[in-house]
């Protein structure tokens, strides 16, 4: 805060305005601040069409202002460390080395951090987790992308839920056999400052096949049904508003906008410390969906090393064969999924195969 002297005033007078003002802005500021960011990203979210060349429809903002604050990200960066810790992974934490702070704020949703590492390039962080590094983030979005797609025989329809970074966008911008990519991404800041400090990511928004959707999921697959080929979701932890996609219902409504034949992907948690969220979400789902599986990849920055992918398919057979080879340009642009790669992403470690199929 600025305080300019004024003329004429006296100094005992300047003396008790300034210990008021500084009154009002410590007791006070905290919500000022979260209201003039809800402000600000109401207005983002109104404009992501006119920064954004691709066609933007259904601008539709679902929270409500009153929403419970997540982790402050700052206040995770200690002695130059930023160390991430989650109710998720309780008694484990990761730290990066940051050189420094590219951007801080709070978007209409969350907690928005992106910082440059010593090592990692630069660092997304959505209330207080990592959700990409420029090092490892292809291990990611390579394996949530080209599963679905290469084990369909022809998707011509693609709908991402969630990954504002653009990371998924860019690799199924690599299938020339898909026409329409459709995107619904909620928190428009995540796409914003992807755009600005994340650029290899966000190169996929630059494919003309995309079509930007600010608004929830769920509502674009109501008023989409039996439409997509394959439908990815790429999501953060299953706390505050993403909990959700991480529900029964979700996955019914991912069925009933899917083709016949169709697939879906979702973020699957880590067998080393979520097998109680995954095993009965995957029961729960099986009744509905034909065929219900769980892969895997590793990546370096993420709690334990180790991400997983649900997987299922309506009226079709298994996802754990490519049904098609990559292409020689496509092999050119991957730097972790391979044919190879793609079936062994379904074989588990026995501990895992036991408790999720229940197999010995």
């Amino acid at each position: 805060m600025i305080f300019h002297k004024r003329e004429g005033m006296h100094p005992v007078v300047d003396l008790v305005v300034l210990s008021f003002s500084l009154f009002f802005f410590n007791f006070f500021g905290s919500t000022f601040q979260t209201a003039l960011a809800s402000a600000v990203d109401k207005d983002v979210a109104q404009n992501t069409c006119t920064d954004t060349p691709q066609i933007c429809n259904h601008i539709d903002n679902i929270m409500s202002d009153e929403q419970p604050l997540g982790l402050n990200g700052m206040d995770l960066i200690i002695d130059g460390w930023f160390h991430e810790r989650g109710e998720l992974w309780p008694g484990q934490a990761m730290s990066l080395k940051v050189e420094e702070v590219l951007y801080h704020g709070r978007s209409l949703y969350q907690d928005v951090l992106v910082f440059k590492s010593a090592n990692h390039g630069n660092v997304l962080v959505l209330d207080g987790v990592i959700q990409v590094t420029e090092r490892d983030e292809f291990a990611y979005q390579e394996m949530m992308a080209h599963i679905p797609l290469f084990a369909h025989p022809n998707p011509e329809k693609v709908l991402v839920i969630g990954g504002g970074d653009g990371g998924i966008l860019r690799e199924i911008a690599k299938h020339p056999g898909v026409k329409e990519i459709f995107i619904c991404e909620l928190d428009a800041d995540v796409i914003k400052y992807s755009k600005k400090y994340l650029p290899g990511l966000a190169v996929g928004y630059d494919d003309p096949r995309v079509t930007v959707n600010i608004m929830d999921g769920a509502k674009f697959m109501d008023e989409n049904q039996a439409s997509f080929d394959v439908i990815i979701t790429d999501s953060s932890d299953p706390i505050g508003p993403a909990s959700v996609l991480f529900e029964t219902p979700f996955y019914n409504a991912m069925h009933k906008s899917l083709r016949d034949g169709g697939i879906v992907c979702t973020q699957g948690e880590n067998v080393w410390l979520h097998l109680d969220i995954i095993k009965p979400l995957m029961d729960s789902i099986k009744a509905t969906y034909t065929t219900v599986e769980y892969a895997y990849t590793t990546i370096p920055t993420y709690p334990s090393g180790q991400i997983g992918f649900i997987i299922a398919g309506k009226n079709r057979g298994s996802t754990t064969k490519p049904t098609r080879e990559p292409t020689a340009e496509q092999v050119e642009s991957l730097k972790y999924y391979s044919s190879e790669i793609h079936e062994a992403a379904f074989v588990l470690p026995a501990f895992a195969k036991k408790s999720i199929y229940g197999e010995k």
